[in-house]
């Protein structure tokens, strides 16, 4: 395994929320986001996919790139299978990738429990192919789980991890606009009352029928999915297989990649 230091650049708050992830409330949360993965992931095609954290909340099942990446920012001490996913630990800030060479990044509840979110993005949008594709997840502040989120910190009782500072999917929306990437769709899920009530959870249909009809955009987490546009750059055809390329001196990226995961 390829261990890269990992600086205090990116909080490790993100393990609390592994954890939290593990009660009745983030069993709640995984579930829905696990299902949107899966959708999203399975139309999605490519050679290079990335998952960056949370290897708790496996994003890639579905995924049919062949080679695919589950990164964090320090191995799980305890969990002997989640260690195993873990292929490369490093600073999120930096990603250890060639510029150019993923077709898909997964960023599930990254930002929100980073001190330099705008980098991160950075990186994303460096590691990216033209046109390739990042789906982001987080909490959304504008619902009820929010609302209790900011009563429990006035309580100094939080419902959620207490750490991370939730960003609304505008905000975001703004951020990926201005590295021109192009939201494709976004999601919202999760319109059960914020209790950490297994049973109560488990018999919420009813509200999430009714929240993704009456108020879609209120739900407790929302999933972003966007596209990497380059400036000037058309895809044609004709023209590419006009083109000719020296195939014996090109050094596949694919190769470099490899290593990381191999070392």
């Amino acid at each position: 395994m390829n261990e890269v230091d990992a600086s205090n650049s990116t909080q490790s708050a993100i393990i609390d929320l592994g954890d939290w992830l593990m009660q009745p409330a983030g069993t709640y949360i995984c579930a829905w986001e696990q299902a949107q993965f899966d959708l999203l992931t399975a139309d999605i095609f490519g050679f290079h996919a990335v998952q960056i954290g949370l290897p708790q909340l496996p994003a890639l099942t579905a995924s049919r790139m062949p080679h695919q990446w589950q990164t964090a920012h320090q191995v799980p001490a305890m969990n002997a299978a989640l260690r195993q996913q873990v292929v490369l630990v490093h600073d999120f800030a930096e990603l250890p990738f060639d510029s150019q060479s993923i077709d898909l990044v997964i960023l599930p509840h990254v930002l929100e429990f980073a001190k330099e979110p705008h980098q991160i993005l950075r990186e994303v949008d460096r590691i990216l192919i033209p046109e390739g594709r990042v789906i982001i997840s987080g909490l959304n502040r504008a619902s009820l789980w929010g609302a209790r989120q900011m009563m429990g910190r006035l309580a100094h009782r939080p419902f959620l991890p207490e750490e991370g500072e939730f960003i609304s999917a505008y905000r975001l929306k703004d951020w990926l606009k201005l590295l021109s990437m192009e939201v494709s769709q976004t999601r919202f899920g999760c319109y059960a009352m914020p209790v950490d009530n297994a049973q109560w959870l488990e018999n919420s249909n009813l509200m999430d029928k009714l929240g993704q009809r009456w108020w879609p955009r209120l739900g407790a987490v929302y999933m972003i999915e966007a596209i990497k546009r380059v400036r000037g750059m058309h895809l044609i055809g004709p023209a590419l297989k006009q083109k000719r390329v020296r195939q014996a001196n090109a050094v596949p990226v694919a190769n470099k990649i490899k290593e990381h995961g191999q070392n």
